[in-house]
């Protein structure tokens, strides 16, 4: 490991990248959580694909999760990357950084440093002090997928995006400016109206002076700066999108400690996850809400369960918010009761879990204000539309020992998630 990222829980990494000859259009795929209740979406992905070697072949979607053959599906994934191997289409970019810059459906540009993350120094726990943590709930339930992919994997290919709060702009913006210096690797447009990107490697003094700024970063005074004088352990990286993603790797990696030395354990492949990192503050990140649309009920029913929760049902009516609602008999607002300062989403998502529970449906989360309305209009189904929150209050709240409530936000719109393009070895 590069000495000066050897604190960080974040270095350069051997990165794969198609070769010669690959369509890259066809290549890249957005991540494998988007479009989850629009299969549209993914037959159009299809579609595009063809028979030409794609990402698509080796992740699957979430759209899919439910599909009968969930384990000859999973088969086919490892058995693509193996080929893919085989095939010699990738090349390799060693020990490297790159830099990546997005211009998302909107035409701003976010701006990204692609590199792996060290999982012994991530913990999805709640309150953990680890340097990597989430900033969300982990949903066990939708690890064990991910997970039986990863096992027997030879590639990751990452959707994982980890956060810093870097207000001064002192690390990623720099490369932006001196972007002229760097090897351009790929530019291309992406397929299905997703923007375009461009990846970039790092020179060596470039990547010297990321790790200087990073490691300035989680510095005693800095974290006193932005926090307070807490004495909580440092921050430096929150899980942005892909924490389930990352929760797998993990879970994957601990598997194989208990099988290893622990002399061998820094030279595991699967210690390391590739991520990429963005600015909390770049200008062109956005956190969006995401929405949840309930399907097998009766939307009226619904409401008249929500309007009448009273105190001791998980919730509280000395304080409420208020959630627009859409079903195929009209829309409206419903007033959510909730604790005191309780998140509109955590308050929400504690009666919709005890309510499908109880009376049965099923709960899914949808990107975007028209899909959920489109989607909660069907009959037997509702869609709530939540509210956003402000980004400036992640790291604060992930630093005052808690995490949010699953699937709070999205970085972006969903045609604006990161892409796969970049592979790394795991086995």
């Amino acid at each position: 490991m590069h000495p000066k990222f050897e604190k960080l829980g974040f270095s350069p990494a051997d990165i794969l990248l198609p070769g010669e000859g690959v369509d890259l259009a066809r290549w890249a795929v957005v991540a494998c959580d988007q479009f989850t209740s629009q299969p549209a979406y993914w037959q159009a992905v299809e579609r595009t694909v063809g028979d030409a070697p794609s990402t698509l072949r080796l992740i699957l979607p979430e759209a899919e999760l439910d599909a009968p053959g969930l384990e000859e599906r999973i088969s086919a994934v490892n058995a693509a990357m193996d080929r893919y191997l085989e095939r010699g289409l990738f090349r390799e970019v060693k020990d490297s950084l790159l830099y990546i810059e997005r211009v998302q459906s909107d035409g701003r540009i976010r701006h990204g440093l692609v590199g792996m993350a060290d999982l012994e120094r991530y913990d999805f726990t709640p309150g953990s002090g680890a340097l990597i943590r989430a900033t969300e709930r982990t949903v066990l339930s939708r690890v064990p997928p991910r997970v039986e992919i990863r096992r027997n994997a030879a590639l990751e290919l990452p959707h994982v995006m980890l956060l810093i709060d870097d207000p001064n702009k002192t690390v990623i913006e720099p490369l932006a400016r001196d972007a002229g210096e760097m090897e351009t690797l790929y530019s291309f447009d992406l397929q299905q109206g997703g923007g375009r990107v461009t990846g970039r490697r790092l020179t060596g003094g470039q990547t010297d002076a990321a790790a200087e700024a990073l490691a300035a970063l989680c510095s005693p005074e800095e974290q006193r700066w932005k926090y307070g004088g807490s004495g909580a352990p440092p921050l430096l990286f929150a899980v942005g999108d892909g924490n389930h993603s990352l929760a797998a790797a993990k879970q994957c990696y601990e598997e194989l400690k208990r099988v290893t030395p622990e002399s061998a354990w820094k030279s595991l492949p699967a210690r390391y996850a590739l991520v990429e990192v963005v600015n909390c503050h770049d200008d062109a990140l956005r956190f969006e809400p995401i929405h949840r649309v309930v399907s097998g009920v009766e939307p009226e029913a619904v409401l008249e369960a929500l309007k009448a929760r009273r105190p001791g049902d998980g919730g509280s009516r000395d304080e409420s918010c208020a959630v627009a609602y859409v079903h195929a008999g009209g829309r409206g607002t419903a007033s959510v009761p909730r604790l005191r300062g309780q998140p509109a989403a955590d308050a929400l998502q504690a009666f919709l879990d005890r309510y499908v529970r109880e009376h049965g449906g099923a709960v899914d989360y949808i990107h975007g204000g028209a899909a959920a309305d489109r989607l909660g209009s069907r009959p037997g189904c509702i869609g709530f539309r939540l509210p956003a929150i402000g980004k400036g209050q992640l790291f604060g709240a992930v630093m005052a020992g808690g995490v949010l409530p699953r699937k709070t936000f999205s970085i972006g719109r969903a045609r604006d998630k990161r892409y796969y393009v970049e592979a790394r070895r795991i086995r």
